[in-house]
């Protein structure tokens, strides 16, 4: 039996609570978790700077249960947490920018309620399973590559500060106060549902909105090399980690296909989309500075313990991206 096809035994008629759940990650997540026979609920603010939309979920309506709510709401979170059975704990911030300019929401997102939430755990729901989304961005610029989870830690934004102290509650409360925690550490997550009205949440969603609308899009330096992992397999690592007693408490980076560079990427989209045009540009200067230059995954880690690899090849992803949102821009800008 494959990781996948094994799946549906740990979450049948079980609570799952999705943090973040109207957002590119959470939907994709929340979808799949109704095929595999779970309880949804979803929980998201619905600010519009962030990546919740309600369309994420078009098709679900009396299938999962949604909260609007903020996770800095800390009075609801107990009636939020309590009675379920998993927590995939993906709300965020999540633009490298505006945590520069606006440091205090980013901590108090991507920090203080992350400890309100664990906190909410251990007074309310002391067995439940947690997932919690980290991200690459806490390694910084790479001394090597691959990089794997032994690479030192070295943040170049606010964001990428705050995401590490949250990740590194999740695993204290884990080793300290027995809550069953497991960080995943994305790399660049692409697909459909996923923010393509600006920058905040990938620099791949503006290029797609720029080639559906029939517009040129810039490429910023152009030779850095990225790689990318698509939604479906985000998610099923998502799923492996909660289901799997051996990744309570451990760290897993998640990766994809060999990495391309930047100007790679935007070749291939525009000849994948049959048309379209870009030029390449100096990176702005506010960017350069929280530029960490190329960066790609070693994810072999979590191949070995839970069996998970990247299924979707680099074309497939953009191609399957891209029909999306020739269907679907109207409701994301």
């Amino acid at each position: 039996m494959s990781a996948a096809s094994s799946l549906r035994l740990p979450y049948a008629g079980r609570r799952a609570l999705i943090t973040g759940g109207l957002g590119f990650i959470g939907s994709n997540l929340a979808r799949r978790l109704v095929e595999l026979g779970a309880r949804v609920t979803v929980v998201d603010s619905l600010i519009p700077e962030y990546g919740g939309n309600r369309r994420n979920l078009a098709g679900l309506a009396g299938r999962v249960r949604v909260h609007v709510a903020d996770v800095r709401d800390w009075p609801r979170l107990p009636s939020l947490v309590r009675g379920q059975d998993y927590l995939f704990n993906l709300a965020g911030q999540t633009s490298h920018m505006d945590s520069m300019t606006d440091p205090q929401t980013d901590l108090d997102i991507n920090g203080r309620a992350q400890l309100a939430i664990l906190e909410a755990c251990r007074a309310h729901n002391p067995g439940i399973r947690i997932v919690f989304a980290s991200t690459r961005q806490i390694y910084g610029r790479p001394d090597y590559l691959p990089v794997d989870e032994r690479h030192p830690l070295r943040p170049v934004d606010v964001n990428g500060i705050n995401k590490l102290a949250g990740e590194s509650y999740h695993l204290l409360y884990s080793r300290v106060h027995g809550l069953r925690s497991t960080a995943l550490r994305l790399t660049n997550t692409i697909g459909p549902r996923m923010r393509v009205k600006d920058a905040r949440q990938t620099f791949v969603g503006v290029w797609i909105r720029c080639l559906v609308e029939g517009r040129p899009f810039e490429v910023w330096g152009g030779e850095q090399r990225r790689d990318f992992t698509y939604v479906d397999d985000a998610v099923e690592a998502f799923l492996l980690a909660a289901a799997r007693p051996e990744a309570v408490g451990e760290i897993f980076n998640l990766g994809g296909p060999r990495p391309v560079t930047l100007q790679r990427l935007a070749e291939l989209l525009v000849e994948l989309n049959h048309g379209g045009a870009f030029a390449v540009r100096e990176f702005p200067a506010d960017r350069k500075k929280i530029d960490i230059g190329d960066f790609y995954s070693d994810d072999r880690r979590i191949g070995r313990r839970l069996g998970w690899r990247p299924r979707t090849d680099l074309r497939t992803m953009l191609v399957r991206t891209l029909e999306y949102y020739r269907r679907e821009l109207r409701h994301y800008v």
